[in-house]
Formats: structure tokens, sequence, C-alpha cells
């Protein structure tokens, strides 16, 4: 079954990643682009994340997962290897009415991290709800290549134009026209 796609802020939302290996690092990356507001728990963790952890404000806690850790967060990665603790952490997470991710265990997510490409503004995700991240990955590799970097720029004009045109179906026919004209300056490679 697919997933619903749905853009989540983060904004006031506390995010906790289980994990110190490489696939913590992964998905920590992912998250950094749109939060800062993480917390790292793990026993041990990677050159990659102690550097990390070592240049920015990130808290992290050096320990092995006890029940109870993930009280108090809204959202919960759970990157480790253990599969019964991932499951484990999952039921717990029910009781405590926070969105989990288990990576690895599709039975075990309330979301998945898609594919995704982001120029300022604009945001892409690509799922096949797991079937072939594989092709996800490539898809997003080539719209990465044909949508231009000029979009971030476009995009903060459209914004200043919302923000400034009053609202109602003139407003909304010039925001479309905009658009229209900027896709097709791109489609002809005119930008």
């Amino acid at each position: 079954m697919a997933y619903f796609p749905a853009f989540i802020k983060l904004k006031d939302k506390k995010v906790l990643i289980i994990g110190g290996g490489t696939i913590a690092y992964e998905k920590l990356m992912h998250l950094l682009e749109f939060t800062s507001d993480i917390t790292l728990l793990s026993k041990e963790y990677s050159r990659d994340i102690s550097n990390l952890i070592a240049v920015t404000s990130l808290n992290y806690i050096q320990k092995e997962y006890a029940h109870t850790d993930i009280k108090g967060f809204d959202i919960i990665i759970a990157a480790i290897d253990d599969i019964s603790l991932q499951e484990k952490i999952y039921i717990e997470s029910r009781s405590h009415n926070c969105l989990c991710n288990c990576v690895d265990l599709p039975n075990c997510c309330d979301f998945i991290f898609p594919a995704y490409l982001k120029k300022g503004d604009l945001t892409v995700a690509i799922s096949t709800a797991g079937t072939s991240p594989a092709f996800a990955k490539q898809l997003r590799i080539y719209l990465e290549k044909i949508i231009p970097n000029s979009v971030s720029g476009f995009l903060k004009n459209m914004k200043e134009y919302r923000d400034t045109l009053p609202k109602g179906e003139e407003r909304m026919q010039f925001l479309d026209k905009k658009a229209k004209e900027y896709i097709s300056k791109w489609r002809k490679n005119e930008i």
C-alpha cells in the first residue's frame, strides 16, 4: 500500500534518532535540511556523527536505549541493527503518540524517508512505497539535473507577489501566468 504524501512542518517538533552508525548519519543529514531540533541517542557514534556533534549544537545522549527514552519526542527514527529492539521502540511509540520510523522495517513505520531534492523552497519527494528505492533515487537524480537552480530565485519572486498582491481571482491568474511562463522558458532551455 502506498504512503500518503505529506510535508510536515518540523518547527516545534522534537526529533530523536536512535543509533549512531551510517544509516543514522544519513537520516540526520536529511533532517538537518529542515530542522536542528534533533537529539541523538546511541552508546557509540560513528566518526561522521561525532564530527558533526563537535561542530554543531546537536543534542546527544551517549548510552544504550532504555524504555521511556522516547518520551517527550514527536518523531522517532530507530536506525539500529537490533530488529527486536526496533520493534519494541515502535510498540512503545504507540503509547507516546509520536510518529516512528524503524529503518528497514516497513511494518514498523508511520512514515518513510522518500528520495527528495531540495532547491530553495522547492522540495520534490519521490516514493515507490518501498518497492524500489533505487528507482526513486535515480528519478531524483534525473529531476535534479533538469530542474534549474534558478527555481529558487523564481520562487522568492512568487512569494513576494503572493505577499503584496491582493487576494482574489486576478492574483491567481497572474501567478498562474508567471508559473506557466517560467516553466515554458525552462522547457525551451531559456533559463
